[in-house]
């Protein structure tokens, strides 16, 4: 199987461009953020609830608890929210204020409750594609981890930040580029 491509900076801005014009441009922008900016799979973004993000304090929490239930490999895991994540977290709880907290977060226009996994990726896919990128719905999630990699970010931080049960997996994710060869042995 093909790996998803990992975006560049360009082609994020241009997916979030494309995502913004759409009659749900914020629901999207947020959606692929939350896998761009914060790792999260497609099914973990669909079966988020709008008290899953919401405080106590009607802003975005700085960690999102997901049961087991709502993730793969049926572990629980949290997922640490950016200081820009959470922007476009707030803006977006700010328009669905009304909206109880059992309610989905990202809901369809067309039911108003809970995307499948399968209708998200394929709203991801359509995004991508019209941003002239063909890859998967995965792309933002193997984004996020090359990010990390090539901040230098170690693999264990990485594997709980993507919520992996075997650091193996997390590896397959990542690769060493010349440029952090160099500066890893310029470090000695």
């Amino acid at each position: 199987m093909a790996k998803a491509k990992v975006l560049t900076k360009d082609e994020i801005k241009r997916v979030m461009r494309i995502a913004d014009t759409g009659n749900n441009g914020l629901r999207d922008r947020v959606a692929l953020s939350l896998s761009i900016l914060a790792g999260m799979r497609i099914g973990e973004i669909a079966a988020l609830t709008i008290g899953d993000v919401r405080g106590i304090d009607d802003k975005s929490v700085e960690v999102i608890n997901l049961s087991k239930h709502q993730t793969k490999g049926n572990r629980s895991r949290r997922v640490f929210i950016s200081d820009e994540l959470r922007k476009i977290l707030n803006q977006y709880l700010a328009k669905i204020s009304q909206l109880d907290e059992s309610k989905a977060f990202i809901r369809s226009s067309r039911t108003g409750n809970h995307f499948s996994n399968i209708s998200l990726s394929l709203r991801f896919k359509a995004i991508y594609a019209a941003a002239g990128i063909k890859t998967s719905s995965h792309s933002g999630r193997r984004t996020f981890a090359i990010r990390l990699n090539a901040a230098g970010i170690g693999m264990a931080t990485i594997q709980q930040a993507m919520g992996h049960a075997n650091i193996a997996t997390t590896a397959g994710y990542c690769w060493v580029s010349d440029e952090q060869l160099a500066n890893a042995v310029n470090v000695i």
